[in-house]
């Protein structure tokens, strides 16, 4: 639902500025004949787009603060709060003024939810299937922009003009009031706890989170935490308290954030933003408002299978493989240069073969696009960073995120109306050169726990849990339970017999109070 949030608060507002009822209501318009109201209308929707990304560098900014201190779960509920405000305002905005400040609080709430939801499912996701279940956050929130899309729609026919855009506004609502209601089901996250001496607690969340019936020693928990305990250790034995400045001046730690700051830049300068605005595309290819909807709604929706398709994968296929290949950001290039190629040559025509290449060269992009980088990108920002940074790495990935938006998004509508196709090449360019640096600079991180994958920026890897020999296994699973008697004379190195004539749920609690 957090993932949900984020993505229809993003997406709605480029379904809103295809809807005339809305241009009217707001006193602007799409008349390029009208050139004063035209102008100062291209400079309110720029603002919009960019006031909603200031508001969420604040956020991404904020919320690396607050997860930390209070926790993953708090941090989300807020996040639902300021959200629920946002939505409200902009439902009910009655003046342009008041709709782009609603804009920038929604911002902030977004920008919160899509640092967190990576972070919380990252902590709690096993290795071998943390790309997966991190992979739904970007899936999800193209179903968030899927939802958004339908729903304005929908709307577009009703015979009410406000209600043509002040409803799928007022969704907004809805998806962090789900949030509220379920947040309460959730655990905290394991190693945040353990990061705050609640070690007890956090033996419980990973007691249930990877209790096996068939192994009554729950062996893999007992590592998990194992590694866990010890790696914060290690960590904090070695940095003690980690300031902002040591986030850039530290190399192990600096390297992270180059890469993520890549990760992140790359993504939105390919063109996704640009190609995302597709309403305002099909329009200028000669389409109608109510088909360049459906259209717009039909590629959001197209662009939600293939996220969830590309986290399917993406644990057998990699992080930076998934990004770097000729059907990542590459390949997008390609489909943005000649998209720009058909716009140039037909753009102004009704040519109508022309002009369906030019929609079926934006479903081309958005495949390549959300099948192997949109989920990827959150994925790995989520990974790279060690537990007592991983709040504030994330932070900055969003915020750079986001500030990377700015100025494709406040220059998109000026850029298409003063140099037309030629706008498209400043992408292309980008992701070619940004998919070259990319390649030298991220390491992979498939297949390796969170702690583990500290070794690939040089730092301690404390104890190996992952790819280990039955014999490894075996080794380290005595050595847990030998650590375990030292710390405790009295406990018992029988985990088996009396296990046999218990239920699963007294096995549990067994292995939960002898740890």
């Amino acid at each position: 639902m957090g993932s949900v949030c984020y993505g229809y608060d993003f997406s709605v507002i480029s379904s809103i500025i295809g809807i005339p009822a809305w241009y009217s209501y707001m006193g602007l318009t799409e008349d390029k004949s009208q050139t004063a109201l035209y102008t100062h209308s291209n400079n309110m929707i720029g603002a919009l787009f960019g006031l909603f990304s200031a508001g969420a560098i604040f956020g991404a900014l904020f919320v690396g603060w607050m997860c930390d201190a209070y926790g993953r779960k708090k941090s989300l509920m807020l996040a639902a709060v300021v959200n629920i405000v946002g939505g409200a305002l902009q439902a009910g905005s009655v003046h342009i003024g008041m709709f782009i400040a609603a804009r920038f609080v929604t911002g902030f709430a977004a920008a919160m939810f899509v640092a967190l939801v990576p972070i919380y499912i990252a902590e709690v996701a096993p290795p071998a299937t943390r790309g997966l279940l991190v992979g739904q956050h970007g899936a999800f929130f193209l179903f968030g922009y899927s939802m958004a899309a339908w729903s304005s729609v929908g709307s577009f026919f009703s015979k009410y003009p406000q209600f043509q855009w002040r409803f799928p506004l007022s969704l907004q609502i809805l998806w962090p009031s789900l949030v509220l209601i379920f947040i309460k089901g959730l655990p905290e996250s394991p190693r945040w706890l353990i990061s705050h001496g609640r070690a007890e607690e956090a033996w419980d969340v990973l007691g249930r989170l990877h209790y096996d019936p068939k192994d009554a020693s729950q062996s893999f928990a007992r590592e998990e935490f194992h590694q866990i305990t010890t790696q914060l250790a290690a960590d904090h034995a070695t940095y003690g308290h980690v300031t902002i400045l040591d986030l850039f001046r530290k190399p192990h730690f600096a390297k992270r954030m180059l890469c993520a700051a890549i990760v992140m830049f790359t993504s939105q300068a390919g063109g996704n933003l640009l190609i995302g605005n597709i309403s305002i595309l099909c329009k200028g290819l000669g389409f109608s408002d109510s088909i360049s909807l459906v259209l717009g709604a039909g590629y959001i929706t197209w662009a939600c299978v293939m996220n969830f398709a590309n986290a399917s994968y993406l644990d057998r296929l990699g992080r930076v493989r998934s990004l770097q290949t000729v059907i990542g950001f590459s390949s997008g290039a390609v489909m943005v240069a000649i998209e720009a190629a058909i716009v140039a040559r037909f753009g102004s025509s009704t040519n109508k073969p022309a002009l369906a290449a030019g929609v079926a060269l934006l479903f081309f992009y958005i495949t390549t696009y959300a099948g192997f980088c949109d989920t990827t990108i959150y994925v790995y920002c989520s990974e790279i960073f060690p537990t007592h940074i991983r709040a504030k790495g994330m932070a900055w990935s969003i915020a750079i995120f986001m500030l990377s938006t700015i100025p494709f998004l406040e220059s998109s509508t000026t850029g298409f109306s003063t140099i037309g196709w030629k706008y498209y090449m400043v992408f292309v360019s980008l992701a070619v050169v940004c998919s070259i640096v990319m390649y030298f600079t991220c390491p992979e991180t498939k297949g390796l726990s969170l702690e583990e994958i500290n070794g690939l920026f040089g730092d301690e890897v404390a104890v190996n849990i992952t790819n280990l020999t039955e014999e490894q296994k075996a080794a380290l699973d005595q050595q847990i339970r030998l650590d375990q008697l030292r710390e405790n004379d009295n406990a018992s190195t029988d985990f088996t017999d009396d296990s046999k004539e218990k239920t699963p749920k007294e096995q549990s609690k067994s292995v939960l109070a002898e740890v």
